[in-house]
C-alpha cells in the first residue's frame, strides 16, 4: 500500500512540480477521488491547443538560439562545480536556449526553488530568474527570461527526439503523437531538462536535475543533456541553496542566434 501511494504522489508531481508555479509538496493530497481529479483536470490541459504553441509555429524557431553540438557548463553551487554536457545534436534549440542563457549570466545568483526527496528522490528544480533579487519574496517558479531585445518573454517549443528518428518533433508530447518509440534523451540520473506550465511550449529558463531514473517523465519534458561529474553536488543541494555561477567552458562556437 505504502509503494502505491509514493508512486501517486509521484505522479501528481508530474504536473505540479515541474510546472512553472505548481503547487508545493504540501497542497498535494493522497486523497484518491480529489487527487484522481486533479490528474484528469491537469493531463486535459497538456493536451490542449496554447497560444504559446501556435506562437511559436507560426513565427518559425529560426530566430531562437541553436546549439549545433555539444557543449559544457560548470555550474557553481555553494562553491561546488557540477559539470553538465549539453546536447545539441539531439536537441538543438532547448540545448541553445540553456547555453545562450549561461552564456548571458542569466543563471548566476539565481535559487533552487524546489527540491523533492521525499517519499522518493524526483527533482532539483531552478532557473526563475525572479530569485536573483535577494529580496525577491513572490512566488518563485513562476518566471521566464525575458528577451532584451523584444522586451518580451522568451518561450521554446517542446522539443523532443524520438530513437530512430532523424529530427525531434516539436510542440506535442509523445502522446499527442502518438509515438511509442522511446525519446533519445531520457530522464536517467542525472539528465537536465525543462520545466515548463501546464503548455507544452511554454519552457524558458527553468530547468530541473532528475535525482533518479524518471522513466515516466519521458515524452513529456524535453531532457537537453546530463550531468558528468559533480553528481554528489546536486544530491547536496538543498531549496534556498544559489547558483555560484555558471560557464561555458567547450562548445561555445556551436551557438547560432545567441547574444547579450
Amino acid at each position: 500500500m505504502q509503494l502505491k501511494i509514493s508512486r501517486f504522489v509521484v505522479t501528481l508531481l508530474i504536473v505540479s512540480v515541474l510546472m512553472l508555479g505548481g503547487c508545493s509538496t504540501n497542497q498535494i493530497t493522497t486523497d484518491s477521488s480529489s487527487a484522481s481529479t486533479t490528474t484528469e483536470a491537469n493531463t486535459q490541459a497538456l493536451t490542449e491547443k496554447t497560444f504559446v504553441s501556435e506562437k511559436t509555429s507560426e513565427t518559425g524557431m529560426q530566430d531562437l538560439p541553436r546549439l549545433e553540438g555539444k557543449a559544457t557548463v560548470v555550474m557553481t553551487v555553494k562553491g561546488s562545480p557540477i559539470t553538465i554536457e549539453v546536447d545539441g545534436v539531439d536537441a538543438p534549440i532547448t540545448a541553445g536556449n540553456f547555453v545562450d542563457l549561461v552564456n548571458r549570466g542569466v543563471y548566476d545568483g539565481l535559487v533552487f526553488h524546489r527540491v523533492i526527496r521525499q517519499p522518493e528522490p524526483f527533482v532539483v528544480q531552478g532557473g526563475d530568474p525572479q530569485t536573483k533579487d535577494p529580496k525577491f519574496s513572490g512566488a518563485a517558479g513562476t518566471g521566464s527570461f525575458t528577451d532584451p531585445k523584444t522586451g518580451r518573454a522568451r518561450y521554446i517549443p517542446l522539443e523532443i527526439k524520438s530513437k530512430g528518428s532523424q529530427n525531434p518533433i516539436y510542440d506535442k508530447t509523445f502522446k499527442e503523437a502518438g509515438i511509442t518509440e522511446p525519446p533519445v534523451l531520457q530522464h536517467k540520473l542525472g539528465a537536465v531538462a525543462m520545466a515548463r506550465s501546464q503548455m507544452p511550449s511554454s519552457a524558458s529558463s527553468q530547468f530541473y536535475f532528475a535525482l533518479a531514473d524518471l522513466k515516466f517523465l519521458d515524452g513529456d519534458y524535453a531532457v537537453f543533456g546530463n550531468v558528468t561529474n559533480g553528481m554528489d553536488v546536486v544530491n547536496k543541494i538543498q531549496q534556498g541553496d544559489r547558483i555560484d555561477s555558471a560557464k561555458v567552458t567547450k562548445g561555445l562556437e556551436y551557438l547560432k542566434n545567441g547574444g547579450k
